[in-house]
């Protein structure tokens, strides 16, 4: 049987940036996505066992099987503790870990290219972060480099589960785009805001100015935001990690700060809150 874990990722800085050749900075997240593979030639097929997962999720699966153009036959099962669309890179988690444990671990060019095919427009972040699993300095174009971050960054750190956006990673990815002009200044900002980390600044510091400039792109959507005011209000920050949303949920939202005061602001908003 083969064994095979990607982790999730938490963007600390870049969100959409990268996009346009700023520099972002992720770390691998401590969630991810685990696979078992039994091959058995006695099978017609490759059959996919995901306990929880929906359809489109389970789509997904088949789409990336399908694209490894594996001969093999058999059983894959998925695990997942990872939080599936909620911008801790789940679809290239998913397309990591299926694509390693049918093709082997060395298969980095083959999961590239069926990234490629299936979420066309990406900007490597995702797949740089979770593919080496340490924490990337990425700029597009470049060789992404690891970085080192201290352990004590993330201490006490928690996740704050907003709920799924209403629009996809594609969608507002073409919407910015669409925008790239009027949008220089937070893109900027968001820049600014990497090599402010990479210099060693306070994360929570750097975290407030990098909201401010999520909220400007306008990819925090309005219950979002007044979750963050309330946090930066007791002395916390907050950011969404991943693409955000225009209206709806935005995903995850990373949190620093007292997590007594974070959890109590989480709770009163039926929000779901996890430790790193």
């Amino acid at each position: 049987m083969r064994h095979s874990f990607a982790p999730g990722k938490i963007i600390l800085s870049g969100e959409y940036a990268v996009l346009f050749g700023y520099a972002g900075i992720a770390v691998p997240s401590p969630l991810g996505i685990q696979v078992e593979f039994d091959e058995d030639a006695a099978s017609d097929r490759i059959e996919i066992y995901w306990e929880g997962a929906n359809n489109e999720w389970l789509t997904y699966a088949e789409k990336i099987v399908g694209k490894t153009d594996s001969k093999l036959r058999g059983h894959l099962t998925i695990h997942s503790n990872l939080q599936l669309g909620k911008g801790m890179g789940s679809s290239t988690a998913l397309l990591i870990v299926v694509t390693r444990a049918l093709l082997g671990e060395n298969s980095r060019k083959e999961a590239l290219l069926i990234e490629d095919a299936l979420n066309p427009g990406h900007s490597g972040f995702d797949f740089a972060t979770i593919w080496e699993g340490v924490p990337i300095l990425f700029r597009k174009g470049d060789t992404a480099k690891r970085i080192d971050i201290s352990a004590e960054l993330l201490r006490g750190a928690m996740l704050i589960d907003t709920g799924l956006p209403s629009e996809s990673t594609a969608e507002l990815v073409a919407w910015m785009r669409s925008r790239e002009k009027q949008i220089e200044e937070p893109l900027k900002t968001i820049g600014n805001c990497t090599e402010r980390l990479v210099r060693g600044e306070p994360l929570d510091a750097v975290m407030r100015d990098h909201n401010r400039a999520q909220i400007t792109l306008g990819v925090v959507p309005p219950d979002v935001e007044k979750l963050i005011a309330a946090i930066e209000q007791i002395g916390g920050a907050g950011k969404v990690i991943g693409a955000g949303s225009r209206t709806g949920g935005a995903g995850m939202v990373l949190a620093l700060g007292n997590q007594e005061g974070i959890k109590n602001i989480a709770y009163r908003r039926d929000m779901p809150i996890m430790a790193l």
